[in-house]
């Protein structure tokens, strides 16, 4: 039986100040790990940059690494093609940021960055600008839960949702109707969550065919806010230890991420250790 757990209340939600941060980034931000580029950016940062590229209509990109996405990196084939289409890429692994500190690749400060860290800023100026978020992801019917709940709190953003479950091959017929769907909406904002890597590839596949718009791969984002999975307490993600909360709640899934995954990139991580003692 699938657990519900509602959306923190609307108050709650926008009652929580916002930390002061850097309008513009400066190129020691960008550092790599791992052999791939990810960005130094705050939750706070990542909103910025989403409001400031909506207000110019721009087509940009934004994913996110974590320990998963490094394992895919080595053996999913197209999957590079996203990250080198990124503008930004979040850090969404306090673990990883952890090891960039013993890199020496995070002098300036490094900030883990995911939906769940930045959705209460991000949907309260949705809501204020009225932008049109569109989301494409999840079982057929959470999205609807998920925009039922947003739009009680955020009455002024538009969300239209669509599921998950269709031929993602470039030239299928479902493929080409979600691409005239989106083109229809015109979205500011288009959430893809089909689950890592498949979100990616989508995303790298249909970039050029897809409009102005920022565009960022979320995962479960709307599962969140239907309330189909449930989100560890936001301290657990600062404290490094939400991937221990999500493994006990389901085991069966992530125990291969979580346990095994980790250990082929030991390669990578002694390699960027040896790099950091070198530089000092």
């Amino acid at each position: 039986m699938t657990e519900l757990s509602s959306p923190l209340p609307t108050t709650e939600r926008r009652a929580r100040p916002r930390a002061p941060f850097r309008a513009h980034r400066r190129p020691s931000e960008r550092v790599q790990l791992m052999g791939q580029w990810v960005d130094l950016v705050r939750p706070e940062e990542v909103q910025h940059h989403i409001q400031k590229w909506v207000a110019e209509g721009r087509k940009r990109l934004i994913g996110n690494h974590n320990l998963h996405s490094l394992y895919l990196m080595q053996r999913t084939p197209g999957l590079s093609e996203f990250y080198d289409r990124a503008d930004l890429v979040e850090v969404d692994s306090t673990p990883l940021i952890a090891f960039s500190r013993l890199a020496g690749r995070n002098s300036r400060g490094f900030h883990r960055c995911t939906y769940l860290d930045w959705r209460d800023h991000f949907w309260s100026v949705a809501d204020r600008e009225g932008w049109r978020v569109l989301s494409i992801g999840g079982a057929p019917g959470v999205g609807e839960t998920a925009a039922e709940r947003l739009r009680v709190a955020y009455p002024g953003a538009e969300i239209t949702v669509r599921h998950g479950f269709f031929d993602a091959r470039p030239d299928s017929l479902e493929n080409v109707a979600v691409l005239a769907r989106i083109a229809e909406i015109r979205p500011h904002v288009l959430f893809v969550g089909m689950g890592m890597p498949r979100q990616e590839l989508w995303i790298a596949d249909n970039y050029d065919r897809l409009p102005d718009c920022v565009i960022l791969s979320v995962g479960a984002a709307f599962d969140y806010e239907a309330g189909v999975q449930s989100a560890a307490p936001r301290w657990m993600g600062r404290a490094g230890i939400e991937w221990a909360y999500r493994l006990v709640r389901d085991p069966r899934r992530l125990f291969f991420r979580y346990c095994v995954e980790p250990w082929s990139l030991i390669p990578l991580a002694l390699a960027d250790l040896r790099a950091g003692w070198r530089r000092r």
